[in-house]
């Protein structure tokens, strides 16, 4: 994984994760790599790799059976998906709105350029 500067490794590590579950190649109750496999794979400290994991626990997305190890929660697809919409529309469309706003660009060319997404990804 090539980390970006403009977040802090363990968020990025934690949203790797989340895409994950949202992808569903992460399934309720799997068992996720340990702190420290996530860290060798990843080539950080495994103290940011256990903080990315603290994180995803408080959010609820993963569980720790102590002694066995981390897994997806049995409700993380939702709260998953709901945790990205939430993020989606507070944090990601204010800013398309205003770059929107900033060069003028019609709303029309977003719902058309949606419209041909989804055709296309229909007819795959």
């Amino acid at each position: 994984m090539v980390f970006a500067e403009t977040k802090s490794i363990y968020e990025q590590i934690a949203d790797h994760v989340v895409e994950r579950i949202a992808a569903g190649s992460l399934h309720p109750n799997d068992r996720i790599p340990s702190v420290r496999e996530l860290a060798l794979d990843m080539g950080v400290n495994p103290n940011t790799v256990q903080r990315s994991y603290s994180r995803l626990q408080e959010q609820g997305f993963i569980y720790n059976q102590r002694g066995v190890g981390y897994f997806v929660a049995v409700d993380a697809p939702q709260t998953v998906r709901a945790y990205l919409h939430d993020e989606f529309e507070h944090h990601t469309l204010p800013k398309v709105f205003r770059v929107m706003q900033r060069i003028d660009y019609p709303i029309e060319h977003v719902v058309a350029r949606w419209n041909t997404a989804r055709s296309e990804e229909e007819s795959r």
